[in-house]
């Protein structure tokens, strides 16, 4: 049974994707900032100290063995320059922490998890269309923080695929999330899905589908990759 430490498991893309690779028969072991639920390790990214938490926490469920990580988790909300230097700054480093630096430490003790085992392993980034193309006045942090983790998954990619560990990235637009509603709804609504030829935003259990793709089935030779998932509202 594949074993996979799922961030952000609690709604939208990542409830959609706990749901399809426990189909596939697979153990997920979710995490969100707080949850009572017995296959969930509650953990509050903004918290220094929380991926590492989460990390020993997981591994003990795990029964010590994990193989898979898919770092999920997401913040998205606004933070306009006109905002006071600290408040600014603040907003900044909460979403820094939970997008990017969270990541980048859960990706970390996966790597020497699987060094120290001599086995393989695999990584999937859910990123953004706005680690390509930017994103909203507002939201300077948020495209940082997944462009961050962009380069983050092709140097993982790039150093690690010799060991068997791989590296897959995805990049939805506009997603069906409570969380992009409601960008949506401050931006216009409807009016935004002009920029999006498909005709609509995605639905999270399409995203879900290739989370699932990339963690069980995607082939080796695509490590490294980054998939667009957002109606051709940005083509490389």
């Amino acid at each position: 049974m594949t074993c996979i430490l799922l961030t952000g498991s609690s709604r939208g893309i990542g409830a959609a994707a706990k749901a399809a690779l426990e189909k596939r028969g697979a153990k997920v072991i979710g995490q969100a900032t707080k949850s009572t639920a017995v296959d969930t390790v509650p953990a509050d990214f903004c918290e220094p100290g929380a991926p590492h938490e989460l990390w020993e926490a997981a591994l003990a469920r795990a029964g010590g063995e994990i193989d898979v990580l898919v770092n999920n988790a997401g913040l998205f909300d606004p933070n306009p320059i006109e905002r006071s230097d600290i408040e600014w700054l603040d907003a900044w480093e909460d979403t820094m922490r939970i997008n990017l630096t969270a990541s980048a430490q859960l990706s970390r003790f996966a790597v020497k998890h699987w060094q120290e085992r001599g086995v393989g392993g695999r990584i999937v980034h859910v990123a953004s269309r706005a680690g390509h193309r930017g994103d909203s006045p507002a939201h300077w942090h948020y495209a940082a923080s997944k462009g961050g983790m962009l380069a983050m998954h092709k140097t993982i990619a790039r150093q690690y695929a010799a060991e068997g560990i791989l590296s897959f990235a995805i990049t939805p637009g506009f997603t069906d999330t409570a969380m992009a509603g409601d960008y949506l709804e401050s931006r216009g609504g409807a009016g935004l899905l002009a920029d999006i030829p498909l005709g609509r935003v995605a639905e999270p259990e399409e995203i879900a589908k290739v989370i699932e793709f990339c963690a069980l089935d995607a082939p080796a030779s695509l490590t490294g990759a980054t998939l667009d998932a957002n109606g051709a509202s940005y083509v490389r």
